[in-house]
């Protein structure tokens, strides 16, 4: 086997096995609504305000969300996705 054909298959191999790592790295955590400070939230708001990380204006708005470790949310006084749904149509 040639130098470029090794690095090839090595490329390949790492690439394949950092995408079996991250499901596995997403099983660990969950959204939790209603704990991101302004401008720290991971990703876009449940209501369509923004569609990217750090973009939240106020601190602990329901449609905002972080990723937590899996079981955490509660002991935070966050919501499940659900929970936070719910209380966005009581509005």
């Amino acid at each position: 086997m040639n130098q470029r054909a090794m690095i090839a298959a090595t490329a390949a191999a790492v690439m394949s096995m950092s995408m079996l790592a991250v499901p596995a790295a997403a099983q660990e955590k969950e959204k939790c609504f209603g704990i991101a400070k302004a401008g720290q939230n991971d990703c876009a708001s449940a209501s369509g305000a923004h569609s990217c990380a750090g973009q939240s204006k106020v601190d602990m708005d329901k449609s905002e969300w972080k990723y937590v470790a899996k079981g955490t949310c509660k002991t935070m006084k966050g919501l499940t996705a659900e929970e936070a749904k719910a209380q966005a149509v009581k509005k």
